[in-house]
């Protein structure tokens, strides 16, 4: 039978699949548009069934703040080329916003089947791999910060024991500061209370051996290995960093600073950073 041009650009418009895809498409089906539509669905999951276990190391990280609440999800696929692709970014929107709406807190099947319609038009491996909400107190604050490639988002939480002093202008810097902290030394943890103690011992255990050889008093190695020990945990704990804009301080002693401006007491309820393919 005959296939009207206008039906194939009809298809090709609502399943983004080629003209010759379609045109097939209309034949096989004696050029019944819904089921067309239905067999190039099929066959673009099952091309993306077949991908399933390629790797998805490209993608974007997309942030809704509102007034204290928060939304980060990571939507990751397999290239580069998709990741800047309008209709992906699009998508990555409207998860959050759909998480928002529904007040959904992780990956829901929902979600998924977002990300599934999408995966069968453009036939590539794509999934949500990771969703987080926050919902801040009346005493804190949240701000964010999402690097201009999108490969990076980050979520900091602020607390003042004072509720009326959380707007103050400072406060609402210090945390977009922080954020922009957070995404230059991508801090592994809060402080060193949350460091895990094998991993102190294992670090202690590395500096030991490489002062073995000194020829020091034991006592003096001693305090070399607590000072590496010491300057490794400020190098990968947040709250002992050298604060991004006034490295002649810490993290936390700028937050002490900044609250004594803002008049209260000021503290770290949540820090969250996603960088895409790093969990």
């Amino acid at each position: 039978m005959e296939i009207k041009a206008s039906d194939v650009k009809a298809l090709r418009e609502k399943t983004g699949a080629g003209m010759m895809e379609c045109k097939n498409a209309l034949n096989d089906t004696q050029g019944d548009i819904a089921a067309a539509e239905k067999l190039l669905k099929e066959k673009g999951l099952a091309a993306v069934e077949k991908r399933a276990g390629r790797a998805t190391t490209e993608g974007i990280v997309v942030v809704k703040t509102e007034g204290k609440k928060a939304i980060m999800a990571e939507l990751t696929c397999e290239t580069d080329f998709v990741a800047k692709n309008a209709d992906f970014v699009a998508l990555g929107d409207a998860i959050v916003d759909t998480a928002w709406n529904k007040g959904l807190t992780g990956i829901t099947p929902e979600l998924s089947g977002m990300v599934l319609e999408l995966a069968t038009k453009i036939r590539e491996n794509m999934s949500v791999s990771r969703l987080v909400a926050v919902n801040a107190g009346n005493d804190e604050i949240v701000a964010k910060y999402v690097h201009s490639d999108k490969k990076t988002g980050v979520l900091v939480v602020l607390k003042a024991d004072n509720s009326d002093a959380i707007s103050h202008p400072a406060i609402q810097e210090f945390a977009y500061d922080c954020c922009l902290h957070v995404a230059a030394f991508t801090p592994l943890y809060i402080d060193s209370s949350a460091v895990d103690k094998q991993y102190i011992a294992d670090q202690t255990d590395i500096f030991t051996k490489q002062v073995e050889e000194l020829d020091k008093p034991e006592n003096v190695k001693a305090g070399i290995v607590q000072g590496k020990v010491k300057k490794h945990l400020a190098e990968i704990c947040f709250l002992d960093q050298p604060f991004v804009k006034d490295d002649k301080l810490s993290v936390s002693r700028k937050m002490e600073e900044v609250g004594k401006t803002a008049g209260c007491k000021l503290s770290l309820s949540n820090m969250i950073l996603f960088q895409l393919g790093n969990k």
